[in-house]
């Protein structure tokens, strides 16, 4: 797993936990490589009875096959303005996690969940 140093989780005023700075990072620096365990269609629907259901990233275009992201990467906050993006390396099994614009020390790093920057789709957990 490979991470800059000075990145920490701590309680995020978005609620729950989150990912900080404490140091200055540069638009387009690698943040995070973070392992996943990529899940088949059938342990897919198993997490959707637990808490993991909002902690997967969909892992193919079909939907049917899902990532638990090890290292930081289930804790990243949801932003529409992120500060960061991420990209899946499905080569070396990770969700590489990027600074999509400069990130002063003690921002909170979010990126979109929709996979896309700036994607105003309305997510699962908005939808009631």
């Amino acid at each position: 797993m490979q991470r800059l140093d000075f990145i920490y989780f701590k309680d995020s005023p978005k609620g729950g936990r989150g990912i900080f700075t404490a140091d200055y990072i540069p638009k387009d620096t690698l943040i995070e490589i973070c392992p996943v365990l990529v899940l088949s269609n059938e342990d897919r629907e198993k997490i959707h009875q637990t808490f993991l259901h909002d902690y997967y990233f969909l892992w193919d275009k079909e939907g049917k096959q899902a990532a638990i992201a090890l290292g930081y990467g289930s804790l990243y906050n949801h932003s529409y303005q992120p500060n960061a993006y991420y990209q899946m390396n499905k080569d070396g099994q990770s969700i590489d996690v990027y600074a999509g614009e400069d990130i002063e020390p003690g921002q909170e790093i979010c990126f979109n969940y929709n996979g896309q920057r700036f994607d105003d789709s309305p997510l699962w957990f908005e939808a009631k």
